[in-house]
């Protein structure tokens, strides 16, 4: 836990929101709606990620067809480019 032994910055906190602005407001929104379908559909997340089958930027959605669980070290491992961008699967 982060603010076990200070307390908690709110007011920087609160900053750092604003600047982040309202699109990525909305984006943070849409990823805790996807979280909360597959929670109410009772789907063991524990320890795993949600994977999108098509990558967010590459235009997919957080719909629950573009969604999947997977273990974290699996979500987290993909082969990528030079540029830090997932490599297209053949």
């Amino acid at each position: 836990m982060p603010y076990v032994n200070k307390p908690r910055p709110y007011k920087k906190e609160y900053k750092q929101q604003k600047a982040r602005g309202k699109k990525e407001q909305e984006r943070r929104n849409a990823r805790e709606r996807a979280r909360y379908k597959l929670d109410k559909a009772k789907v063991n997340r524990k320890g795993k990620d949600i994977d999108h089958k098509k990558a967010l930027s590459k235009g997919g959605t957080n719909s629950k067809k573009n969604l999947r669980v997977v273990k974290a070290s699996t979500n987290r491992s993909f082969k990528r480019n030079s540029d830090r961008s997932v490599k297209k699967n053949a």
